[in-house]
This record gives structure tokens, sequence and C-alpha cells, in this order.
């Protein structure tokens, strides 16, 4: 409605647009990035994602670290100009030919390289603990064959430029050091972003790693000092050799060297400290996602693990608390069921012991008519049948009216209203659920016929038995009353008989039109007469 309006949005329209960024962040990148696919993409299709993003971006990194060394050289650091006629044949051809065959050999390596180590998920082989750590280190080889790339640059183009010129020996080196650094750093973290639905595999098979080869405070502290620290040096080292040799270098010389070496430390830091930073906080990111929806509920959540660091197992300890509430919940719906919802409620919130309190409750018990009968002429999977449709309604109609099924005997059942939790209305409640619950099993379940008796008063409610084994229970004058007002509404009209006390209780006139007095009537194993109410338009069929 804001959003039709032009009104600003409301907290709800917030709370709805951040629950669908959650949640496309969970389903369409569980890795971290769109361009990394999604969580259940299948292996070919992995394989053709990872190896040209891996391509591309690798590429990237070394065009972009070839392009500030030749502007290191050319531009920024003071010494002999290079495009000389001396040098035509090592800028021209020396230099594009080493490009192109260092390039093709450390891809032909790295394609070698990563398809043995990578043969478990090309091939759908057993992923042993040895190839899961070397699938692990991919980013670490594939960085290290870029340094080697660039140190073979630094010797070759060393030598040649220092044949024909001693004093650019200095220069080449420094820039390629300088531009090497960078990239290899950016190489190591670009590749360990393409490689993370491989990682998110080798994660999810085996037992988990113990110890970390590089932590997240390594991590960062060596690439700040490869995107930072290295520069930085650089430009110091281009200060000490204008202090020593002053004579050979002029102030606009100095100055724009420094200057350029500046911008090129900035940028250089800033890409490696962003790209550092998402791969920090990618995993963070993931968990933040899948546990908003834990918040909202949703015990299904669960993140890709894709990290190798203690961000790895901050991911897998997130997984193993879901997998915790699940099971917690499991159980608690489990021990629900067979002890009731506020049993179980009260049970989980507070330490459990034996012993009771004396409560104000209601009863409701009900019980099926000529059961021996019916057991006897229909078959065993047949009764089973009909006794959980009959206890489903009678399971359905307390919960309505907030009591509890306190529990099942064979084919009768103990509804209790207003423990463990108090209940004010406890009386019209038990009421109202045995006017509707008759009302039902006459329509629902028309092979049983049932009596149900209504009771209410003061009984202890608590844990009966011992300490290793014990259950929630009512025990006291109320329940025993119920039992048999059940006996005498078996042969009643309308097969519900309930105590005066309780309509005479906190029940409204609105719920005693729907009842009338019967008679006194002395009950099995009870001194005094019992005055009796039953439904005042009882016309349920008798069987």
């Amino acid at each position: 409605m804001s959003e039709q309006t032009g009104s600003p949005p409301t907290m709800a329209d917030r709370l709805r647009m951040a629950r669908k960024s959650e949640d496309r962040v969970i389903r369409e990148s569980p890795f971290g990035s769109w361009l990394l696919g999604s969580g259940d993409q299948d292996g070919g299709m992995l394989r053709i994602r990872v190896r040209w993003l891996l391509g591309a971006l690798l590429a990237i990194a070394n065009i972009v670290g070839a392009g500030v060394a030749i502007v290191l050289i050319t531009v920024v650091m003071p010494g002999p100009p290079v495009f000389t006629d001396e040098l035509a044949v090592v800028n021209f051809v020396a230099v594009p030919a080493y490009i192109v065959i260092s390039w093709a050999c450390i891809n032909m390596w790295a394609v070698i390289r990563g398809l043995r180590v990578l043969k478990w998920a090309t091939e759908g082989g057993p992923l042993d603990e040895h190839q899961r750590r070397a699938t692990l280190r991919l980013p670490a080889e594939f960085t290290v064959m870029q340094a080697l790339a660039w140190l073979g640059g630094l010797i070759v183009f060393s030598l040649l430029y220092g044949l024909v010129d001693h004093d650019l020996i200095l220069k080449i080196a420094f820039s390629i050091v300088l531009s090497g650094t960078v990239t290899c750093a950016n190489a190591y973290l670009l590749s360990e972003f393409a490689l993370r639905p491989i990682a998110a595999r080798a994660l999810s098979t085996g037992p988990r790693l113990r110890r970390l080869s590089v932590g997240v405070t390594l991590r960062t502290l060596i690439f700040w000092a490869m995107g930072t620290g290295v520069p930085v040096l650089g430009l110091m080292s281009v200060a000490l050799v204008a202090l020593l040799r002053v004579e050979d270098v002029s102030r606009f010389d100095f100055a724009v060297t420094v200057l350029v070496l500046g911008a090129v430390t900035l940028a250089g830091g800033f890409g490696v400290t962003v790209l550092t930073i998402r791969a920090t906080t990618a995993p963070i990111r993931t968990v933040r996602a899948a546990l908003a929806k834990v918040e909202r509920g949703d015990f299904d959540a669960e993140v890709v693990v894709f990290d190798g660091t203690e961000l790895g197992r901050l991911q897998t300890g997130f997984n193993d608390m879901v997998a915790g509430l699940r099971e917690r919940e499991r159980v608690k719906d489990i021990f629900g069921k067979l002890v009731g919802e506020d049993v179980a409620e009260v049970a989980m919130s507070r330490q459990v012991e034996l012993g009771g309190e004396l409560r104000e409750i209601a009863v409701l018990f009900v019980d099926v008519v000529g059961s021996t009968a019916i057991a006897a002429n229909r078959p065993p999977t047949e009764v089973v049948d009909l006794l959980n449709r009959f206890f489903a309604v009678v399971v359905e109609e307390v919960h309505a009216h907030d009591g509890f099924v306190n529990k099942f005997q064979g084919d009768a059942a103990l509804a209790i209203f207003g423990a463990p939790t108090g209940l004010p209305d406890a009386d019209c409640m038990a009421l109202r659920a045995a006017r509707r619950m008759i009302a039902r099993l006459d329509e629902e379940v028309p092979e049983f016929a049932a009596g149900i008796g209504v009771s209410a008063g003061q009984a202890v409610a608590g844990n009966v038995g011992a300490e290793t084994r014990f259950e929630y229970t009512v025990i006291g004058d109320p329940v025993n009353e119920a039992a048999r007002l059940t006996e005498l509404a078996k042969s009643v009209r309308g097969g519900v008989a309930a105590s005066m006390r309780v309509l005479e209780g906190a029940c409204d006139d609105k719920e005693r039109e729907h009842w009338r007095e019967y008679k006194r009537v002395a009950l099995r194993g009870r001194a005094e007469h019992t005055r009796v109410a039953i439904l005042a338009d009882g016309r349920r069929r008798r069987r």
C-alpha cells in the first residue's frame, strides 16, 4: 500500500523487504555472490563456471598488474628511458614473448594441477583427507604459480634491460616487485572466491579440519603487507634512492614519483582491502541471512560452508546449532504429543521435580459405549482406525477450549482445564468442549457412541512416580466424579452428564441455557447424592 501511494515504507514493509533480501541471499547466493551460482547446480555447470571465472579473474589481476608495472617503468620511476632504439627488440619482442609463453605455461600448469586435485569432483570419485586438503590449498598454489611467473619476469627483464643499460636494473626490478606483489595478493583472493563452490563440496565431505593453515587474522595481516606494506616500503625506497643520488633526481621528478607511487599504493591497498573484506564478510552475510530465518521460526535454514578459516567454522557451528534446534523442536513436538503441550512448556521452562500443588480445575472424562462388543466384531486395524478418528475429535475440541488431554486409557480419555496453567473460566470451557465434542462425535464418528462426564473442584496437580520415571497427572475428587458421571452419561439423552457445581460455578448465563438439571444421583463409590445436569436439547442417537 505504501509503495502505491508513494508514502514512506512502514516497519512491516521494511521487514518484508529484509526477509526477501535474506531469502535471496540463501537461495540465489549461497556462496556469497550470484556469480558463483546456486548450491544445487550440477557438476558439469559447476566445472564450466569455475574454470571460466577463475581464468577471467586471474587474467584481470595480471593485466592490472602489468599495466601498473608499465606506468611505473615508463612514467614514475626516475632513471633512463626504456623506449629507445637500443631497447626496441626487448620492448616489442622479448617482453611480449615472455608474457605469452609464461601465461601459456602457467595456464597449462594450473589446468593440469587443478584436474589432478579436483579429480574427485570431475569424475565423482571418493574424496579422502589428502585430496580435501589439497583442494583447499588450490588458491595458494595458483598464487604461487602467479608469483613464479612474476619472479621469472623479474629475472629475465632485469637481465635483458641491464645488458643494455645497467642503470635500468633497479628501475625494472622495483616496478616488477611492486606490481607482482599486489597482483599475487589479488590473485589469491580472486581464486579463493572463484573456488568457493568447490571448497564447499570439499568441506561438506569427511571430518572437520582441526588445524587451519591460514586463519582470518594471519590472512588479513598478509594481505595488508602485500597490498599496503610493500608499496609503502617501495615508496620509502624511492625516497632513500633520491637521498643517495640527489644529483640524478630533480625536485619535479621526485615529486611526480612520490605522488604516483602514493596513488598506486592507495589504489592497490584499497583494492586488496576491499577483496579481503568481501572474503571475510561473505560467510558472515550468509550466516546472518540464515539466522534471520531461524528467528522467524524456520529451522530448516542452513548455510553452505565454503570458507576454510575460522569463518568456515562459524558457518559449520551455525548449521550444528540449527540441527540442534531442529532436534529440540522434534523432541518438544513428540514430548508435547505424549504429555500435552502445556505440560511440555512447563517442563521445559523450569526444573522438573516430583510433587504437586492444589489447583482449581475442571475435568472432562470421555469413554466409548460398548467398546468390547465393537472390538469383538471388527478387525483390530479397523478398531484402531476408528479410535484414532474418535480421539482426533476429542483432542481438537479440548485444545480449542484451552484444555489438554492428560491421558488416554484404552477407549477413554481424561482432559483437564486449569492445569498446569491457570484458566479463569475453566468450568465454562469444559462444558463448551463437552457440548461441541458430543455433537462432532455423533456426526463424524457415527460408528461409536460415547459418554462424557464433567466435574470441577480442587485437585492436586503435579508429577507423580519415581525420580527416573514420572508423569504429570491430577488426583482428587473431581477426577473420580467425572469418571462416575461418564458411566451415567452413557444412559442419558445427549450423552453428557455434568455436576451442577460446574454449572453453578463461574459459568455465564449464555452457557447455562444449554443445560438443565437432571436429578440427584447416587454415583458409585460416593456417599452423598450428586446433583447432575444434562444437555437441554439432548437429541443424540443412542446405540
